[in-house]
């Protein structure tokens, strides 16, 4: 499983954010691993300088094993929450997802 990381130009992206990112989407989406070719994760900013609340996003993209690629979002007031809340998003719709084609 292949984990790429794209932020859009409000978001400075540096290696430290990708390593984290990129761990816990691993650690978090690791039992699924034979089953996804790849991960991506967008970051963005969607005010950019001015302030409001929930103005950050992120759209987490995965791609199955023969299957159509699973896209959620969330926002946040910051990347953490936003990233924590589509990851949780994936992970129900990948459990979903496999179970309903456990069943056929």
């Amino acid at each position: 499983m292949k984990v790429q990381i794209n932020t859009d130009k409000n978001i400075e992206g540096s290696a430290r954010l990708e390593s984290y990112f990129a761990a816990e989407t691993e650690k978090s989406l690791g039992r699924f691993q034979d089953k996804i070719t790849r991960v991506e994760i967008h970051f963005g900013d969607e005010n950019g300088e001015k302030f409001s609340l929930h103005d950050k996003k992120c759209v987490i993209e995965v791609r199955p094993v023969k299957l159509q690629p699973i896209t959620v979002t969330d926002h946040a007031e910051t990347l953490e929450k936003a990233f924590s809340g589509a990851l949780a998003k994936a992970k129900k719709s990948l459990t979903t997802t496999f179970e309903k084609i456990k069943e056929h």
